[in-house]
C-alpha cells in the first residue's frame, strides 16, 4: 500500500485492503488475548497477596473469558481455504411444505441475520420474494465481515423443521423443508469472464412492499446466464441500474463458485445440490412438538435450546463441524 501507484487503479485495491483488515483482525486479536491474560495474571497475583477473595474470582473471570476468545481465534484460523476470508452470499429457499416451508424458509432467515448482527457482520438484502399467504418463497443477501464465507458455507444444505403447524386448524404436526446455498463473493480483482451474448435481461415490476414507485415503475430484474441456466433476480432498489448491479454482483459470485468447484471435481456436493428439498438430505432438524431439540446430522450434536439457535446461537453447529473437518 506504499507504493506511489497502489491508488491508480481502484479495482486492484479491494483485495489488498481486505486483507489488510483480516490480518490486522487476526493481530489485533492476539494483542487483546495476551492483554487479557497480563491483567488477569496481575490481578491473581494481588488476590493471592492480599487475600482478596473477590479479586480472585475476578481473575478466574478473566481467565474465562481469555479461553474463549482463544478457541475462536483457533477456529478462525481453521479456516484456511481460499476463499474463506472472504465476504459471502447466502441464498434462502422455502422447499417441501407449501405455506409451513415458507414460514420456515423466513425463520431461517431471521435466524442468519440475528447470527450476523451477533457477529456485527453487515449484511444488505439483494432479493426478497414473499409467500401468498405467509413467509417468504425465497430471499438472497449478502454478508460482509471476517470470515463470512468460511463460517457460513457451513449452513450449506437443507433444514427441516417439525412443529404444530400455525396454518393447520387440525393442529397436527407438520415437516417443513427449506434449504440454504452460500456462495463466495468474486472480488473486483478476481477475473469472472460474462459474455453480454450470453445473457438475458428482463425487467419487471417489483412485488411486496414498495410504495407507489413499486407500482409504477419496472425496476425489478432478472438476469439469466444462457450458457449454465443460473437465473438470478434483484427487485430491493428502486433504480432498475442498481438492481441490475446487485443481479451481476450475484452472478459473478455463482459463476466463481461453479468454476472453483470445477477445479476441485466437487461441484455435486457444494454447488446446487441435486438433492431434492425435503426428506432425507436435510444437514440439521429443528424439532418444537413434541419436545424440543435441534439436532445436527452431520455431527449428531443436539441441542436442546431451540430458541437460542432460532437467535440465531449457531457457533457449538459451527465449531462442531469445524472441529470434526479436523480430525
Amino acid at each position: 500500500m506504499a507504493r506511489e501507484d497502489f491508488w491508480d487503479h481502484p479495482e486492484m485495491t479491494t483485495g489488498v485492503l481486505k486483507e489488510r483488515t483480516r490480518l490486522t483482525h487476526q493481530v489485533g486479536a492476539i494483542q487483546k488475548l495476551s492483554d487479557e491474560l497480563s491483567d488477569a495474571d496481575v490481578l491473581l497475583d494481588l488476590g493471592m497477596e492480599e487475600g482478596d477473595e473477590q479479586s480472585i474470582k475476578e481473575a478466574g473471570a478473566q481467565l474465562q473469558s481469555v479461553a474463549k476468545g482463544l478457541q475462536k481465534f483457533a477456529l478462525d484460523r481453521m479456516l484456511s481455504g481460499e476463499d474463506d476470508p472472504k465476504d459471502a452470499i447466502v441464498s434462502i429457499n422455502a422447499g417441501a411444505g407449501g405455506t409451513d416451508a415458507q414460514d420456515w424458509a423466513e425463520m431461517l432467515l431471521r435466524m442468519y441475520l440475528r447470527w450476523c448482527e451477533d457477529k456485527g457482520f453487515s449484511t444488505k438484502m439483494l432479493d426478497l420474494q414473499e409467500g401468498e399467504e405467509a413467509g417468504i418463497k425465497s430471499a438472497t443477501f449478502s454478508v460482509s465481515g471476517p470470515y463470512a464465507y468460511g463460517y457460513l458455507k457451513l449452513e450449506q444444505g437443507v433444514h427441516r423443521l417439525v412443529r404444530i403447524s400455525p396454518f393447520n386448524s387440525s393442529g397436527k404436526r407438520h415437516t417443513s423443508f427449506a434449504s440454504v446455498a452460500v456462495y463466495p463473493e468474486a472480488e473486483k480483482d478476481v477475473e469472472v469472464t460474462i459474455d453480454d451474448k450470453d445473457l438475458r435481461i428482463d425487467v419487471f415490476r417489483a412485488s411486496g412492499a414498495g410504495g407507489q414507485h413499486v407500482n409504477k415503475t419496472s425496476s425489478a430484474v432478472r438476469v439469466l446466464h444462457i450458457p449454465t441456466g443460473i437465473v438470478v433476480q434483484c427487485q430491493q432498489e428502486k433504480s432498475q441500474h442498481r438492481n441490475k448491479d446487485l443481479a451481476m454482483k450475484v452472478l459473478r459470485a455463482r459463476l466463481y463458485q461453479l468454476e472453483k468447484e470445477k477445479e476441485r471435481a466437487q461441484m455435486q456436493e457444494m454447488y446446487e445440490s441435486k438433492d431434492e428439498i425435503a426428506w432425507g438430505s436435510q444437514i440439521r432438524s429443528y424439532v418444537l412438538q413434541p419436545y424440543q431439540m435441534v439436532k445436527d446430522h452431520r455431527i449428531n450434536l443436539e441441542v436442546g435450546n431451540v430458541q437460542g439457535v432460532l437467535d440465531g446461537d449457531l457457533d457449538p453447529f459451527m465449531e462442531g463441524v469445524l472441529l470434526r473437518g479436523m480430525e
